[in-house]
């Protein structure tokens, strides 16, 4: 009966796990999440892929360990060895717990070196951005092409239908779908952190210094990220809210982007005269 009861929670726990990735959703949160969220990004595939093959590994060694004890409470009981064995050592299994972990660190440190790489490994830049933290929103900067502006949490009051609480902006970050975008990430007071979990990126801006990540989203939509960094009273509402659009509907948006800068600098300029 014991035993009917223990399959039966390890194949719930078994059918939970399978069914996390199906349960996580693209671009946000979604609920009973268990694993990440769906991968946009090459790099999120990794990351995914490693997180499973570690997991896998894990549960091994731990399913192995459990057998280990179960076998020796059953079999080296006082019950059924009332004289204890006096042996002290054992030379072949002595050099297998040693070997045998080395060869468990060497896989995961292959994989996790090759994934390392990935991601520092900047290709060539086909949308360079910039995006500044401060206390509490962002600011997106498009250094090639001479746009700016700050991206504000949209509150709860104003939300249309769809649009998610909290991780809803003003303004978003607008990027094109297959393009290498490459992100300078800095702040202007305190420590933020830029992290979009559906790219695989997550890197801290730091006041005074210009930090750099990358991604190239496969998928258009919506994806969102939040600042994961404590940075003060108002860190859980300056979220982060990229649109990743087709290549002629970001040259249609930069297109608008420079008309209604121009039109805003000749206003001023007509205001000043």
């Amino acid at each position: 009966m014991l035993d009917r009861r223990l399959m039966l929670v390890l194949a719930g726990a078994g059918a939970m796990l399978a069914s996390s990735s199906a349960l996580a959703g693209m671009g946000q949160p979604t609920p009973w999440q268990m694993g990440f969220q769906e991968a946009a990004s090459p790099i999120m595939e990794q990351i995914t892929a490693f997180h499973d093959y570690v997991n896998f590994i894990i549960v091994a060694i731990a399913l192995f360990v459990l057998a280990l004890l179960v076998y020796v409470m059953v079999r080296f009981n006082e019950k059924r060895n009332p004289e204890p064995s006096r042996t002290t050592h054992n030379t072949l299994l002595e050099i297998a717990w040693t070997v045998i972990p080395v060869l468990i660190l060497v896989a995961i440190a292959i994989p996790s070196f090759r994934l390392l790489f990935a991601q520092y490994d900047f290709p060539k830049a086909d949308l360079t951005v910039t995006a500044t933290g401060s206390q509490w929103f962002w600011t997106y900067e498009y250094p090639d092409h001479g746009i700016s502006f700050a991206s504000i949490m949209v509150q709860e009051a104003d939300l249309k239908p769809g649009q998610p609480r909290l991780l809803t902006a003003d303004h978003n970050l607008v990027v094109p779908v297959n393009k290498n975008v490459v992100v300078g990430v800095k702040a202007t007071d305190v420590i933020h952190d830029f992290a979009v979990p559906s790219f695989g990126v997550k890197l801290d801006a730091v006041p005074g210094r210009l930090q750099k990540t990358w991604f190239r989203a496969e998928k258009t939509g919506m994806f969102y990220g939040q600042c994961s960094e404590l940075c003060g009273r108002n860190h859980a509402f300056m979220p982060i809210a990229v649109e990743v659009v087709t290549e002629e509907e970001f040259n249609d948006w930069l297109a608008k982007q420079k008309a209604g800068a121009s039109l805003d600098a000749a206003g001023k300029v007509a205001t000043a005269h």
